[in-house]
C-alpha cells in the first residue's frame, strides 16, 4: 500500500482528492492537514466522504509527513516550495497541485506570482506533470509539478497539430471557459452566487498566471517560442473547462486522422467523431479530456474543442494518474469513472 499524506485538503481540490483517494485499492491514508479545522473530521466538513474517510484533519506541526510514501499539497501557491526539501531528503515522493514548481524560468515565475521562490534548484528536478507528453519522465520521478486546468486543456489540444508541423506557432488563439471552483473554495465578490449566476465575462485578457506555463509547454513540444493569445472567461457553472483553440495550417492533412493517431494509446483522452462538439457536462467528475477537431469550411483555420473537469483531468485526477505512474502502477486505477449526467 501506498502511504500517503495530503497538505491543505479544505479546499475543492483537496476533497476531490480525497474523492479519487478513498476508493484507490493500492493507497492508504495517512494524514489530511489543516490549520483552521484540526481536529475536526474531514467527513463533517465534506459529508459525500461519510463512510470513506474517518480521519481527522490534523495540524501540520504533527502531521508526521515525512513517514508517508507520497505527499500531494492541495494548497495555494507558494506553501509547497517551503516543504518539499524536507520531504524528499526524507525519501517521500511529492505532487504539487499549485503553481511553485511549473515554471523553469525563475524570473519569470516570481513575476507572476509576485513571491521569492523559496527553493529554485528544485525546479530544475521537478517534471511536469502532463502525462500524455511527459510519461517517461514521471515514472521515474521525486517530484511532479501537476499542471493547471487550463494548461491542459489547451496544451492536449494543440500538441498534435504542434507535434506534426501543420499550424503557424506563431498565431495561436486560446478562447478558455471555466466553472466557478477553478478560482478556489473561497469566499470573494465575484464568486458569490448572486454575481457569478446568469452572468458570463472575460477576465485576465492583459496576462493571466497560466499564460506562460501553457507558452512553456507548447515551446517544449515545438521546440522554439509561440505565440499566443489566451483569453480566460468565468463562466456560471460549478465544473468544468472549455477551450476553443484557433490556427493557421500550414499544409493539408487529414485533422482527424492526426489526432486519433496521437491519442490512440491514451486512456483519457477521447477524440470525437468528425463533426462533434463536445459538452463540459460530458467529463464531469471524470478523468476525461474529450477533443474535437474542426476545419470550417474547408479552409486554413482549424478549430479544436477541448473540455475537462477542471478539478479531476484539471487538477485532482490527473495528480492520482501521475501518482499511478510513479510507483508503476496501472495508469487508470481509480480513475475508471463514468461522468456525471445530467
Amino acid at each position: 500500500m501506498i502511504k500517503v499524506g495530503i497538505v491543505g485538503g479544505t479546499g475543492y481540490t483537496g476533497v476531490e482528492l480525497l474523492r479519487l483517494l478513498a476508493a484507490h485499492p493500492q493507497v492508504s491514508l495517512q494524514v489530511i492537514t489543516s490549520r483552521a479545522d484540526a481536529g475536526t473530521p474531514v467527513s463533517q466538513m465534506f459529508p459525500n466522504l461519510r463512510g470513506y474517510v474517518d480521519l481527522p484533519f490534523t495540524h501540520p506541526d504533527q502531521a508526521h509527513l515525512e513517514k508517508c510514501d507520497l505527499v500531494f499539497f492541495a494548497t495555494p501557491n507558494g506553501i509547497a516550495m517551503q516543504q518539499a526539501r524536507s520531504l524528499l531528503d526524507a525519501g517521500v515522493k511529492v505532487i504539487d497541485l499549485a503553481a511553485d514548481f511549473r515554471l523553469r524560468d525563475i524570473a519569470t515565475w516570481e513575476k507572476w506570482y509576485g513571491m521569492t521562490h523559496a527553493c529554485p534548484d528544485l525546479v530544475a528536478e521537478a517534471v511536469y506533470g502532463l502525462p500524455e507528453v511527459n510519461r517517461a519522465q514521471i515514472k521515474t520521478a521525486r517530484l511532479v509539478a501537476n499542471p493547471g486546468c487550463y494548461p491542459t486543456a489547451v496544451q492536449l489540444g494543440f500538441i498534435p497539430l504542434l507535434e506534426a508541423g501543420v499550424i503557424d506557432p506563431g498565431s495561436l488563439i486560446a478562447d478558455a471557459k471555466s466553472g466557478v471552483s477553478g478560482a478556489g473554495r473561497k469566499s470573494e465578490m465575484a464568486f458569490l452566487f448572486s454575481e457569478a449566476a446568469d452572468n458570463f465575462k472575460a477576465y485576465g485578457v492583459g496576462g493571466h498566471r497560466h499564460l506562460p506555463e501553457i507558452k512553456q509547454g507548447l515551446a517544449r513540444v515545438l521546440g522554439k517560442e509561440v505565440g499566443l493569445t489566451f483569453v480566460p472567461h468565468l463562466t456560471p457553472m460549478i465544473r468544468g473547462i472549455h477551450a476553443t483553440l484557433y490556427g493557421r495550417l500550414t499544409r493539408e492533412v487529414n485533422l482527424q486522422a492526426l489526432f486519433e493517431q496521437r491519442y490512440a494509446s491514451e486512456s483519457f483522452v477521447d477524440v470525437m467523431p468528425v463533426g462533434s462538439h463536445p459538452e463540459t457536462r460530458s467529463v464531469r467528475g471524470a478523468n476525461h479530456c474529450r477533443i474535437a477537431v474542426h476545419q470550417p469550411q474547408g479552409g486554413n483555420t482549424v478549430v479544436v474543442l477541448a473540455v475537462i473537469d477542471n478539478l479531476v483531468k484539471g487538477a485532482a485526477g490527473q495528480a492520482v494518474q501521475n501518482m499511478n505512474i510513479m510507483f508503476g502502477l496501472p495508469e487508470t486505477t481509480a480513475l475508471i469513472n463514468v461522468p456525471l449526467l445530467p
